[in-house]
């Protein structure tokens, strides 16, 4: 081969494998965003409430299996997450986690929100974890709202979930 042979394949490579690593960010990119689609059908797959009704409540997850599913609530989210087999989703894990920032409304990542517990605001099943992007809002928030803490998501528990549960679920 002549070294202008080998400059071309080389220059050949080097487009192959930067149109492949483009074609990999943009779809990580696509799975990585919540969805926009939410049917006035889609009912949380804890409680079974038509979760389009309460559209500054609504969070969602995406399984390991590629599924969306949505919740009514932090609550009802972090219940299916400890227990995906007992929600009809055997062996998946949570890939995606989205809340709503309760000021802004934006998407945020659920795993690296902010909630508080125990305030006088109250989603549409009671009692429920209030998410906000910055621990300053969530301070904030727990202070005007008489909220007892506010918790990262790797500090909430199941019992403290089911806590806020007990009495209030439809299932």
């Amino acid at each position: 081969m002549t070294s202008a042979s080998l400059r071309n394949l080389f220059t050949r490579k080097c487009v192959f494998f930067a149109c492949l690593l483009s074609c990999l960010l943009m779809a990580n990119s696509l799975l990585a965003q919540p969805s926009k689609e939410i049917s006035p059908q889609d009912r949380c797959s804890v409680c079974g409430m038509f979760v389009a009704k309460y559209p500054n409540w609504i969070t969602q997850a995406r399984l390991s299996n590629g599924t969306v599913k949505f919740f009514d609530g932090v609550k009802d989210l972090m219940a299916f997450s400890f227990n995906p087999a007992s929600f009809g989703a055997p062996g998946q894990k949570l890939q995606e986690i989205w809340v709503k920032d309760y000021y802004t409304l934006a998407w945020i990542d659920g795993r690296t929100a902010w909630y508080v517990v125990g305030s006088d605001v109250y989603g549409p099943m009671g009692h429920e974890f209030i998410p906000f992007a910055s621990a300053a809002a969530a301070e904030n928030f727990r202070k005007d709202h008489k909220g007892t803490k506010v918790v990262r998501f790797d500090e909430i528990t199941e019992p403290l979930v089911q806590s806020m549960r007990h009495g209030q679920m439809m299932r």
